[in-house]
């Protein structure tokens, strides 16, 4: 019996590091990350240049940016998947979550859904198949294709460049120990939505995409992630941390003990309390 397993009605790890206390049925809610909206380089009523895709972006997300960039209806990007012939790895069977990789690209003037998934999954591929990528997914007995559903779901929870790594290793450490993730990032994305305010409720919600419920890996990546993320999920720092909290801006807590993680959780309460604790981006 692992001693410092919380009951799973009690504590649980939200997006972006904050925890919520649902013993009570009571929810400490954060607030939503905001989506970047689409940048587009234009003149006016011209026809912009470039796409811009963030970090962390869906695949839902990308599809209809790519709709309004080539000013089609709503709906034609994601139709055209078939068709595009992307080239994606076996274990994505046909779905391109996690390799519509993030960056800004030209918008040629025959450009169309196909060229522009295809673009994106070429980048994606060459930043993922490269040596560096394989040698250290296998170092960590995961393929590629694992490695980039980490990266994705480190991609939303840590709050900074810097905590990724972090967060890769509590992964990492509750997949060896046969605990489930409990990370409401992938209730988001089985929900199509972006909050925090995850209910005890959204924990019983039946998807492969609960990792409350479900044990090991979402089957797909949960967004597409950018290198900072990937290189966190295949090369995380040594720890034993198993929790995570965002007590304040820039002040995310991780946490080797139940007991150690409960004092976070209590400052982080406090701040909320006194209202000290503002939203992080």
């Amino acid at each position: 019996m692992q001693m410092n397993t919380p009951p799973r009605s009690t504590i649980r790890l939200t997006r972006r590091g904050r925890v919520a206390l649902i013993a009570t049925g009571a929810v400490v809610a954060g607030t939503a990350v905001a989506v970047p909206l689409l940048s587009l380089e234009d003149g006016g009523d011209a026809r912009p240049t470039s796409l811009v895709i963030p970090e962390g972006w869906r695949s839902g997300q990308i599809y209809d940016a790519v709709d309004k960039a080539l000013a089609l209806p709503a709906g034609t990007t994601k139709k055209s998947i078939p068709k595009a012939g992307l080239k994606l790895p076996n274990d994505a069977e046909g779905n391109p979550e996690g390799y519509l990789f993030p960056a800004t690209y030209p918008l040629k003037e025959k450009a169309t859904p196909e060229s522009l998934l295809s673009f994106m999954v070429n980048i994606a591929s060459q930043k993922f198949n490269g040596a560096p990528v394989a040698a250290g997914a296998q170092r960590n007995a995961m393929n590629v294709y694992q490695a980039v559903t980490i990266a994705s779901i480190v991609q939303a929870e840590a709050a900074t460049k810097a905590d990724m790594g972090k967060v890769a290793r509590v992964i990492f450490n509750r997949l060896e120990r046969g605990m489930p993730l409990q990370m409401d990032s992938t209730i988001n994305y089985a929900l199509n939505r972006a909050t925090l305010r995850t209910t005890s409720s959204d924990t019983r919600l039946d998807s492969p995409y609960n990792s409350y419920q479900r044990m090991g890996l979402p089957p797909t990546p949960i967004d597409n992630p950018g290198e900072d993320a990937m290189r966190a999920a295949i090369n995380p720092p040594p720890g034993d941390w198993l929790y995570f909290v965002t007590v304040k801006p820039g002040d995310t807590r991780f946490a080797a003990t139940y007991e150690e993680h409960q004092r976070n959780v209590a400052e982080f309460n406090a701040a909320q309390k006194s209202g000290s604790s503002q939203p992080t981006k």
